[in-house]
Formats: C-alpha cells, structure tokens, sequence
C-alpha cells in the first residue's frame, strides 16, 4: 500500500513538469489548444444554428435577446437610445411597410444606399424577415460604379437617405429604365419621382411578418453582398451566405466580446467590419452598439466616457489618427479593456498602447469575400495571427512565392507553388474545401474565376487567392506586408489599380496609364500615383484631370501623383511593370520625368515642385 502514496506523488510531477516541458519544446502549444477549442465551439454553435428546419439565423438570435432583454439598448446614436424590443418593432412595421407598399417577396434583392445611421439596421432586419437580401451600397459610389453594384446583386429596388439625393438624381433616369425603384427612408422626398416611406413604415403594424417569408432560408441561403475593391470604378459584389453571416458575427464572440459590453463603431456600415464584425456582433451576444456617422479623433475618446465603451473597433488609420492627436491629461481615463480591428502597424500599436493604457488588442486579418483568416490570440505586437497547427487542419493555408514583376505565383517545374519558408514574404492562399468555401461574386464568373489559384501544392487543387503578401517568422507568427497586383490600401479602403486606370483611360489627352501605390512618410498604406503616356499632339492639363477625378472617384482612389512618360515599361508577357515605378517614387530628384501633385487648394494637378516634395517628405503637408 505504500506505493499509492509514491505513485500519486510520482503523477503529480509529471501533471507539472509535462506541460512545462512541452511550452518549452512548443512554444504557445497551449495557447494553440485553448484558440483552436473557442473556434470549435464557435464554428459548431454556428453550423448547429444553421442545420436546423427551420434554420436558426442571426436574426433568430437577435429575436432571442429581444425576448430576454427586451429593454437593454442594443443602439446608441448621438443622443438617441434604441432598446432590442425597439429595434424589433420598427424593423417589423419596416417589413410590413416593403411587403405591402413594394410587394417584396423572399429572395428578391433591396439595395440599400444609408450612411451610418439607426435605419441601417432596422431596415437590415426588416428585409432578413422577408427573406430579401441586401445589398450594402458603399455611400461614395456615383454614376456608372453606382449602376454596376446595382446590376451585379440584381437589386430592384433601392432604399437611399435623403442626404445623398445628389448621387440618387444622377442615375435616376437610367434606373427608372431598367426599371429600378428608388425610396428614400424618409419623411419627406427632396426628388420629384421618388417616393417617402417613413410616412407608410410609421402607420404599419409592429408586430412579426409571418415567418413563412422566410420559410425556405438555409445557411447556403444569401443573406447580402458586400462591395469590394472600394468605389474604384467597377465595385465587386461579395456573396455573404446565412452561414458566412453568422461566422463573421461570431468573431467578437471568439474575441471575447459579452452582453454587458458597449462596442463603439465609426466605421461605415457598408464594410464587413463595421455592419457584420460590430453591429453583428452585437446581435450575436446581446451587447449594445454605440453608432457614429463618422470617425473623429477629437471626440473619439469623449465619447468613449459618454456612452461609457468598453470595446472599440479599429483600422489601422484610426489607431494612428488618435495617437497623433495632441496629447491630453485624460488620455487613460475611459473604460474601454479591448480593441478589436485590423490594419494597425507594430510602431502604432506600442504607442497606443503606452499613451492610452493596457488595453487588449484583437488584431485579425480577413477579407470581406475570403474563406479564412486569423486572429492574434496571443497579443503578439505587429503579428495578424499564428499559423496554429490545429486550425490549419480544418482551413489549410499556405503563403508561397510570389514574383511581384510578372504578377504572379513562382512554380517548380512539375508547375506546382513553392511554399516560402520562415522570415520569406509569399502569397496568402486558403484551400477552398467544404469546410472554406469561396462563394466569389455575384454577377461576375470572371473575377470570381480571377480570385481561384489552381494547383497549389497537388494537381487538381483550389486555393483562394488573397492578393495579400505575408511572412511567417520561426515561431509561426504572421504579418502583413503588402498588397500586390492591382490593389493597394489608402485611408482604410482597398483601391483597385486596374479600375483605376479604367477611369483615367477616359481622359481625353490620356493614351496609357498604369497605376501603382508609393509610400509616404507619416501615412499607413500607399498613396495612389499614376504613371501615363500622353496621346500624340496633346498636352497635360492638370485643371480638367482635377475635375475629372472628381466626378469620377472619391477622394481616396484618386491619384495623389501623376508622372508623365513617353513609354511605358512592360514584361516579355506584355504585363505592366510596377516595382521600378514603386521604387522611384514621387522624388523628383529620382524621377527624370515630369511630376504632377494633386492640389486640393488649387483644385487641380500642378507641377511638383522640389519645396512640395521636401514638405511631403518631412510630414509638414498632410496628404
């Protein structure tokens, strides 16, 4: 009997020296473990959800809340406070009001074209208990990008708020022919032709649709589209499926996200990160949104202490506005323990960190149509995630060479990827599996086709192409480098340089043009400049560029720079080369050619001269 007493004392050990053994042998082993069981017990509650009849959505779960805490806030908005039983009441009469008046049925989809505002989503509920999907207009789009997002998600109707009647009026004609009806969520109308629901939506009864609206939604059911590429000329539809939907939604969750949270979101509601991550995050676990219609640094911080926030959302450029913002006495007194976002650059995350106090960073790297991403788990500064061994069983990646002046992928010669090994910049692919799905884009077989890379690693495999350059360091943490192709990233949106040019092709004394992105000192991503070939006999006018620009695209895909040549470089394979041009800049000192800076006192493109450039350089001129 006297070796009980040993054996147990033997076991004892071993129980402690095993796992100390092991986090030494593999480092963030049970960080690993303990990320890798949330996103199980996440994505089971998820499919579970789902795979019942009827299928369990995010609108079934906030319905859920709203029986449980029917007069917790779920929105703030300025001074304006909307409870769950609230929201619920005005997305039913919402839905009563589209049946009736526009003899909405299930799976016909409604374009919704609001800034951020409270009827962003209650006009989303009321549309998911039709079983209608919705399309996210982004608020910058005009003309012939606005007609292009309305035709890829096949939207018949369009709900659009009276401040942005300019852009509605622009297109209206061409939307009534195609046969188009355009409402405005509002009292009253400020176009002739187009009607004023809130009057009809405000006399309709507050109780549920019938649920037979929705009677045939499953979680391959599509829930929205969501625009990609920015505003840069031809936007991109996402699929979101009930599925993705509720994925997404889920991500707060995982990050720890609980009911008695208050989230503060300024991000548009027309991206993924502000209307799924935030908002839908909220509905996810029952904690209450705080809604701005626009970022300021100024009042970010006051209006943490008003509302008392306790989780806020972030890109990158957010972060770095608030810490060059003048320093204040009360930088630290707020409440808010956790951040969650993407973008944020190592320098901007240690002073945020030092300036503003201990608050917990979620970094996590994803893309609005992708079928994977990551999070940092770990709090690991600079890093977007691990390269968890467990989770990779169940959503395979790989980052694999990339050759940034052909534009392509580098394969061995049985015409496979090379995968790149530790502290080597590659390509992010994600196998694309029943378990990844990639649901591409709607309307376009082409660019859905565009963003698939076929045999990866094996003949006959499928990996969605992120577009994205990342590097793995020897303890398996990942970092975003750069965009490559014909995205980059500028003032948190995605510019597509091939759409770019598109546009710019337009310009009557134009004849070739290639887009790229170059750094700028003191700014987070790359600033867009245009290389261009002028047609034979014309001349560079920098006033009707200037003005061109501006109806064309907003502010932040037009180009900051333009630099005039006489040829334009290209590859053996007639690709466009980039990396020179990258290289060299706006430094006229570098550049032989003639530079152009885009003024916006002067309003148009003047000579750039070697004071401007110097006060670019040394962050004195904000572009």
């Amino acid at each position: 009997m006297a070796v009980l007493p040993a054996l147990a004392a033997a076991v004892a050990v071993l129980l402690v020296l095993v796992p100390v053994a092991a986090a030494r042998l593999v480092p963030f082993l049970w960080d690993d473990l303990a990320f890798f069981a949330t996103m199980v017990r996440s994505s089971l509650r998820c499919r579970r959800r789902l795979a019942g009849r009827p299928a369990v959505t995010l609108l079934d779960v906030f319905r859920r809340h709203v029986r449980l805490r029917p007069h917790r806030p779920l929105l703030l908005f300025r001074d304006e406070t909307y409870t769950f039983e609230d929201i619920e009441r005005r997305s039913n009469r919402a839905a009563w009001a589209l049946q009736r008046g526009l003899g909405l049925r299930s799976g016909r989809t409604v374009a919704v074209f609001l800034p951020n505002e409270p009827a962003y989503l209650w006009t989303w509920l009321a549309l998911a208990k039709l079983g209608c999907p919705m399309a996210c207009l982004n608020c910058n789009v005009r003309g012939r990008a606005l007609r292009h997002a309305l035709e890829a998600a096949e939207a018949t109707v369009v709900l659009a708020s009276p401040e942005l009647h300019e852009a509605v009026e622009e297109v209206l004609p061409d939307l009534q022919r195609a046969g188009v009806a355009v409402f405005y969520l509002s009292a009253a109308s400020p176009t002739p032709g187009v009607e004023a629901l809130l009057p009809a939506i405000e006399a309709a009864p507050d109780e549920p649709p019938p649920a037979g609206h929705r009677a045939g939604v499953t979680g391959n059911s599509k829930a929205m589209y969501i625009y990609t590429s920015g505003t840069t000329g031809l936007p991109k539809a996402a699929v979101i499926t009930e599925m993705k939907l509720m994925m997404v939604a889920s991500l707060g969750r995982v990050c720890g996200l609980r009911p008695d949270d208050v989230v503060y979101t300024v991000l548009p509601l027309y991206h993924s990160a502000g209307l799924l991550v935030g908002l839908g995050g909220c509905l996810d676990v029952g904690a209450t949104c705080v809604l701005r219609a626009k970022f300021s640094a100024s009042q970010f911080w006051p209006d943490c202490r008003r509302y008392n926030v306790s989780v806020i959302q972030y890109v990158g450029e957010l972060m770095r506005y608030l810490c060059n913002a003048p320093k204040r006495a009360d930088d630290r007194e707020h409440g808010v323990r956790m951040a969650l976002g993407n973008g944020m650059r190592a320098e901007v995350w240690k002073e945020f960190l030092r300036r503003f106090g201990p608050v917990a960073i979620w970094e996590f790297y994803g893309a609005t149509e992708g079928n994977a991403g990551f999070i940092n788990y770990t709090g690991k500064v600079g890093a977007v995630g691990r390269a968890n061994r467990f989770v990779k069983l169940f959503a395979p990646f790989e980052l694999i060479r990339y050759n940034v002046e052909e534009d392509e992928p580098v394969r061995d010669e049985r015409g496979l990827c090379i995968p790149t090994k530790p502290g080597e910049t590659g390509l992010l692919v994600m196998k694309i599996t029943k378990n990844t799905p990639f649901y591409g884009y709607a309307g376009n077989s082409q660019k859905t086709e565009k963003k698939i890379l076929r045999d990866v690693l094996a003949k006959g495999d499928a990996f969605f192409n992120s577009g994205d350059l990342l590097m793995m360091d020897s303890e398996k943490f990942i970092y975003f480098q750069d965009r490559v192709g014909d995205t980059f990233r500028w003032k948190g949106e995605n510019v597509a340089t091939t759409e770019v040019e598109a546009t710019l092709g337009l310009v009557s004394f134009i004849q070739e043009v290639n887009v790229y992105g170059v750094a700028v000192p003191g700014c987070e991503g790359r600033c867009g400049m245009a290389a261009v070939r002028l047609k034979d006999g014309a001349t560079f006018d920098g006033d009707k560029l200037y003005a061109f620009m501006e109806d064309t695209l907003p502010a932040y895909a037009a180009p900051r720079f333009v630099r005039i040549q006489d040829a334009l470089e290209i590859t053996g394979t007639f690709k466009q080369c980039k990396s020179n041009l990258v290289k060299e800049g706006f430094d006229p000192e570098l550049v032989g050619d003639r530079l152009f800076f885009r003024d916006a006192a002067r309003r148009s493109y003047v000579p750039l001269s070697p004071a401007t450039f110097a006060a670019i350089r040394d962050m004195r001129l904000a572009l």
